[in-house]
């Protein structure tokens, strides 16, 4: 597994500003949560979603390739650091 935190820099009210990602082998989300510029947190997993917040249906790809976009700033992250994300979201 992979961990990723990425911000996204954009002005669009209605979507997240930062995603915390669980990204298996195969390069698929198996976990996300997406923290919006209002407080609001998302999230979803395999089974369950929240907060209008969805897995990707396909391979995210490589992180330095989602890094190279300009409006993206995206790390790899302690899993620590997604889990403590994770239970903030899921209250």
């Amino acid at each position: 597994m992979q961990y990723w935190q990425v911000l996204w820099h954009h002005d669009f009210p209605d979507e997240p500003v930062v995603l915390f990602s669980e990204i298996d082998d195969r390069g698929y989300e198996t976990r996300k949560v997406e923290r919006f510029r209002d407080g609001r947190l998302g999230w979803a997993d395999e089974t369950v979603a929240a907060g209008g917040t969805m897995l990707g249906e396909v391979p995210v790809g490589s992180i330095v390739d989602v890094d190279a976009q300009a409006e993206f700033t995206a790390v790899v992250i302690p899993e620590a650091r997604f889990d403590a994300a994770w239970r903030r979201a899921r209250g």
